[in-house]
């Protein structure tokens, strides 16, 4: 059943909660929760907000050109190798990266999902 906006609002702000609780530890017992809800939203998003179809790599390599930052301007997701792999495809960004992107630029983590 597809969320209303009342219910994307509440989504939003208990997905950050989550991924506060949850963090990395994908053995969590919210883990699952985390799953549904950004799924959730992202499907909320998708419907109501057209944006095109990118992966997380492509979002932030958007948001560090839009913002005129170098991969080594972001140490809250690692070093400058570690924005390098991201970038690449070779590593995913995990949910505390996930989380200070979106805190960051302010935007959902579902973006980077």
């Amino acid at each position: 059943m597809p969320i209303n906006k009342t219910k994307y609002r509440r989504y939003s702000y208990l997905l950050n909660q989550l991924v506060d609780t949850v963090g990395e530890d994908e053995q969590h017992p919210l883990a699952s929760l985390l799953h549904f809800v950004g799924t959730q939203i992202a499907d909320y998003e998708q419907a109501h907000y057209a944006m095109p179809d990118a992966t997380p790599q492509e979002v932030l390599l958007s948001l560090i050109q839009e913002h005129g930052l170098k991969q080594s301007d972001l140490p809250e997701i690692g070093s400058q190798g570690v924005v390098s792999e991201i970038l690449r495809g070779k590593r995913q960004l995990n949910t505390r990266q996930i989380q200070a992107l979106a805190e960051r630029f302010a935007v959902s983590p579902s973006v980077f999902i």
